[in-house]
């Protein structure tokens, strides 16, 4: 599965993510930057960038709290790790959701908040357990985003749960970015106390 693996112009840590997002230039008439404009400083060849952006998204601050954003960025997940099962070697995203927007003025800022937290994690993660991020790890993974992205419209209804599930899509992307296995058995474990939460709430 070679999408898997970062190429030279991707992002290799989450403040570089950080970095592709400020990058993104937004549209002068309405100030305002697209899903589309996002991806293409990320790239669209891999798993993990492609993973990391909706778990960003749902993560930040402001941005993530938005009504209706959990649900487009499950759809985002959905989409992609349906076609890493099926060994896509690009990944296709339907325009319509290329073209949902948000005020970059609002994406910077939380942005700049979130740098600090950024270097923090950065600082933290490195390759090891590398079995979780290889072959039927990556498999295992994508199943797990599968589940989280079915259960993210509910989130929005369920305090707290969403932001859960952007930091396991974060902690994934990241984990399968830096081959850090450790990171991904972290984020299988908050996956299932996510989902947890959320059918507790529905209980």
């Amino acid at each position: 599965m070679s999408q898997t693996t970062a190429g030279d112009d991707e992002p290799r840590n989450l403040e570089q993510m950080l970095d592709r997002f400020a990058r993104a230039e937004r549209d002068e008439r309405t100030g305002k930057v697209t899903l589309g404009d996002v991806l293409n400083e990320v790239g669209r060849r891999s798993f993990a960038p492609l993973l990391l952006v909706p778990g960003i998204i749902t993560l930040l601050p402001v941005v993530g709290d938005i009504p209706g954003v959990p649900t487009l960025m499950a759809l985002l997940v959905l989409l992609v790790a349906v076609q890493l099962l099926f060994r896509a070697q690009h990944f296709w995203i339907p325009r319509f959701l290329l073209q949902r927007s948000i005020s970059k003025e609002k994406l910077d800022k939380a942005i700049r908040w979130s740098r600090r937290p950024a270097r923090f994690v950065d600082n933290l993660i490195k390759p090891r357990l590398t079995f979780l991020t290889q072959g039927a790890g990556i498999v295992a993974v994508a199943l797990a985003c599968i589940a989280i992205a079915l259960a993210m419209p509910p989130m929005e209804v369920v305090p707290f749960t969403a932001n859960g599930a952007g930091l396991a899509l974060t902690m994934f992307g990241l984990s399968l970015m830096s081959h850090d296995g450790l990171l991904a058995a972290l984020a299988f474990t908050l996956t299932l106390a996510t989902l947890f939460f959320v059918y507790s709430g529905f209980a």
